[in-house]
Order: C-alpha cells, then sequence, then structure tokens
C-alpha cells in the first residue's frame, strides 16, 4: 500500500516504535522530532527498518509556532498526499514555563501545536486519518478554555500535562463534528517505559517501574489504529487498546470542546 504517514514526536518512544513498524510494512513514514541528534538517529533506525521506502525527516520544535507552520509548509510542498499525521510529540515540563508565542510550554506544546498543524494540513486530509496521543492522565481535569498562558505560581507539572490530554481528547471529538471527512481519533498508549517524565523521581519511575508497557507495544497499537480499515474505527472516539472507551466526563463535553476549540483558534490565528 502507497501511503504516507507523519508522525511526530517521532525521534523515541511510541513514535519511533510506530515509524519503525509502519515503515516495514512499506509505508512512507515522515519522521518529525525537536532534537537535531536524536532525530537524525532515529532517522536512520526507521531506515535500517524499512521495507523500500526512505522515510522523510524534519526538525520542529512544538514550543514554537513558527516551527509548526515551517513544518506545515514543507509537508505540503514535499507530500502529495497525507494519509495518516500521528500527533504524537508532547510530554511534561518539569518547571512553569512560557514560549516565546506566550503561552504555557504544556499547554502549547501538547495541544496548540497539533492543533495549528492539523489545521494547516486540513486540506490534505481530507478523507484520511487523524491520530492524537492522549492518556489517561486526562483524570487530572479539564482544560481552561480561556486560559493558555498559566499561573506560575499555581503551576503543577502532572496537572498541566493531564488537562492537556484531556484537550486532546476534546480536539479529536470536535475535529470529528466539525470534519466529518476526516476519521479523527485519540487514544491512551498506555504507561510507557521511556525517558518522559518531569523530574529525577518522575523518569526513575517511567524507565524502571515494572508493570510499564515497552514503547514496542505502545508503538504496535498506533501502528494498528493507522492501519486497521476506516470502517473499524469509531470517528472521534478514545481508545484505550484496540477499543472504545468513555473518558472522564470533562473530556466528553461537547460544549467545552466546541469552546476549546474556538480559543484555540483564536490563539493560534486561525
Amino acid at each position: 500500500m502507497d501511503r504516507t504517514i507523519v508522525i511526530t514526536g517521532a525521534s523515541s518512544g511510541v513514535g519511533l516504535a510506530a515509524a519503525e513498524q509502519l515503515a516495514a510494512k512499506g509505508d512512507e513514514v515522515v519522521v518529525v522530532g525537536r532534537n537535531p541528534e536524536r532525530l537524525a538517529a532515529a532517522v536512520q533506525k526507521v531506515e535500517r527498518a524499512a521495507n523500500g521506502r526512505k522515510p522523510g525527516q524534519f526538525r520542529a520544535d512544538f514550543e514554537s509556532l513558527d516551527d509548526v507552520r515551517r513544518l506545515a509548509d514543507h509537508l505540503l510542498t514535499t507530500y502529495p498526499k497525507i494519509d495518516v499525521l500521528a500527533n504524537n510529540a508532547g510530554g511534561m515540563v518539569g518547571e512553569y514555563r512560557r514560549t516565546k508565542d506566550g503561552f504555557e510550554a504544556t499547554i502549547q506544546g501538547n495541544h496548540l501545536a497539533p492543533f495549528l498543524l492539523t489545521h494547516l494540513l486540513r486540506e490534505r486530509l481530507s478523507g484520511q486519518r487523524v491520530i492524537n496521543t492522549a492518556s489517561e492522565a486526562h483524570r487530572e481535569g479539564p482544560p481552561d478554555p480561556g486560559e493558555f498562558v498559566g499561573d506560575p505560581a499555581r503551576y503543577r507539572a502532572y496537572s498541566a500535562y493531564g488537562r492537556s490530554k484531556s484537550a486532546n481528547i476534546l480536539f479529536a471529538a470536535e475535529a470529528h463534528r466539525r470534519w466529518p471527512d476526516i476519521k479523527s481519533i485519540s487514544f491512551h498508549p498506555g504507561v510507557v517505559r521511556t525517558n518522559f517524565g518531569a523530574g529525577r523521581a518522575l523518569r526513575l519511575f517511567y524507565r524502571y517501574a515494572p508493570f510499564l508497557v515497552s514503547p514496542e507495544k505502545a508503538g504496535a497499537l498506533l501502528t494498528w489504529l493507522a492501519t486497521v480499515p476506516d470502517d473499524d474505527l469509531a470517528g472521534g472516539g478514545y481508545y484505550v487498546g484496540h477499543r472504545t472507551k468513555e473518558p472522564k466526563p470533562h473530556a466528553a463535553d461537547a460544549a467545552l470542546a466546541s469552546r476549546l476549540w474556538d480559543a484555540s483558534a483564536e490563539a493560534v490565528g486561525r
């Protein structure tokens, strides 16, 4: 199958594992990452795994919306079609940080940046698929559509991360309502063994806790979501494993999803 799949956050962890698996299936994978050294190493791994089609690559830091715009321009000028956009980039920011765009770094990197990227690619994605990497951490609470700047004095890394993951679920569901020609979904990859986390204790947890999911297993779920027939996926659904799951009420609130969409569009100039 002649498909082009863009995976952000593909220089390590879930994104890299899925990129290798999809390349092995013969797909053309575009590897997007922030760190130049890790990105170069990831592209080499994906190239070794590839079954015929050489991977593409682009360096972008989602704490810069200009980087997101440059990424979108590159994709639109380089790839005549994009079959799957996997909005997988994201992370937990240990200390409050405001980006040069003026937003708190967690909500920008995890929500506003992929929101903008998807909008910029919207026409190219018609009839195709968008997969948003969310998390069961969305239980932490809802995002505030009126507040993307945050309060440094009240900042808590895990809470900010959880609210941004709620935003991912809300975005996928609202995209399904507004853009019915695009299959938009979100998923929980599991608690994955990676270098993820903010602070030494949390990083040690994500590397050594005994019940963690391997990046390869989590990547296999992303691979399944990218390859399963369209009719087998529930548009707007939140997947945990191969089945949809009802998220917490705040992440299933259609009115909140609509407000978040409108506020996000205003914030990123869409």
